[in-house]
């Protein structure tokens, strides 16, 4: 729980009066307060929890990574008990992939966010609304016109906000030479130690080329035949630790949607190949309605995760396509983007 301070009911004074004095609402002294069951009957003498202003744990920064992002997992779990934090599988280089899970509702939701490595933004905006979410559950708050209490007992979110923390490793801190995949990544890369391109994982795969739907017409497309930054879909489907991950990870849960957020070009991708069903429009042109973000059904594009999870469940899947710009976007732009994204976050557990 958060931490609180006591206060002592005067004669006369209202609930109202001492949400007021703290600068706070009724419904978080409710909140902190289980036990008042009217909140227009408390009594002099009474002592009352006041919960004291919560510092802010995810703070946008550039390189923002994979040891900030467990720092803050790990500070949030243990500021907000009901975030559980677990793993869904290691990367290349042994790194745990983490899962979070919110709300205890019988329906289940599913968001992803750094499928490619210098997409790493998206981990932000992820983390950043976990923070937000919880924050304004345990305050008994609303975000805007979404009742947080009711999303979150409706709604179980299950969050991977970093799919691929060996490439956004790479993208922001290099790659040691002492390090045991040092030879292969540059060679990877021709040489260069800019790694600003990269959006494989450290084994030169596309891991969002990476899911069997298609995934032969897409090597096809790609045309590629060897590890590089991007864009090479690997020897076969689920190659990678990454990926095999992410499917085993899908197929233990009954999700009723996902979305895969990527940067940049503000657009959501919600169809494939005639698959989707027919409340995807519906639920896209509720996205486009909160983001101004452009609704795109079709892409020549195959073997995705969006993809696949369309393909195999046909149900709404969507491609979230955050900023525009080059990759990687600027941290810079993070409160514009959030400005817009924010919405689709709340509108994917409410449909």
């Amino acid at each position: 729980m958060s931490p609180t301070t006591k206060h002592v009911v005067q004669r006369g004074e209202t609930l109202f009066q001492i949400a007021k004095k703290y600068g706070l609402t009724v419904n978080v002294l409710l909140a902190a307060n289980p036990s008042i069951k009217n909140p227009s009957l408390i009594m002099p003498g009474q002592v009352i929890n006041v919960p004291r202003a919560i510092k802010t744990i995810v703070v946008p920064q550039e390189s923002y990574g994979y040891d900030e992002m467990m720092s803050d997992l790990d500070a949030l779990s243990k500021l907000y008990p009901f975030i559980k934090v677990s793993t869904i599988g290691k990367t290349v280089a042994g790194r745990s992939i983490p899962a979070v899970q919110i709300g205890n509702g019988k329906k289940e939701v599913h968001y992803n966010g750094s499928f490619h490595a210098n997409e790493w933004v998206t981990t932000l905006l992820l983390m950043k609304f976990l923070e937000v979410y919880a924050k304004a559950y345990q305050g008994g708050r609303y975000i805007g016109y979404f009742n947080i209490k009711n999303l979150f007992e409706r709604t179980s979110l299950w969050i991977v906000p970093m799919v691929n923390p060996d490439g956004v490793e790479l993208v922001q801190n290099s790659i040691q030479p002492t390090g045991p995949f040092y030879d292969a990544v540059m060679r990877i890369n021709r040489g260069s130690s800019d790694f600003r391109g990269w959006k494989a994982n450290l084994r030169g795969v596309d891991l969002n080329d990476q899911f069997p739907a298609r995934w032969e017409v897409e090597v096809a497309r790609r045309a590629g035949t060897a590890p590089a930054p991007r864009d090479y879909p690997g020897p076969s489907p689920l190659s990678e630790p990454e990926s095999r991950a992410m499917a085993n990870f899908t197929r233990s849960h009954n999700f009723r949607l996902v979305i895969a957020f990527h940067t940049q070009g503000e657009e959501i991708y919600w169809g494939y190949r005639g698959l989707e069903p027919a409340e995807s429009l519906y639920i896209a042109q509720r996205f486009v309605e909160v983001s101004g973000y452009e609704s795109i059904r079709y892409v020549e594009s195959d073997a995705g995760y969006k993809d696949w999870f369309i393909q195999d469940w046909r149900r709404p899947g969507f491609t979230v396509e955050c900023g525009r710009g080059t990759n990687p976007l600027p941290v810079g732009q993070f409160w514009d983007i959030w400005g817009k994204v924010i919405g689709i976050f709340l509108v994917g557990l409410d449909v």
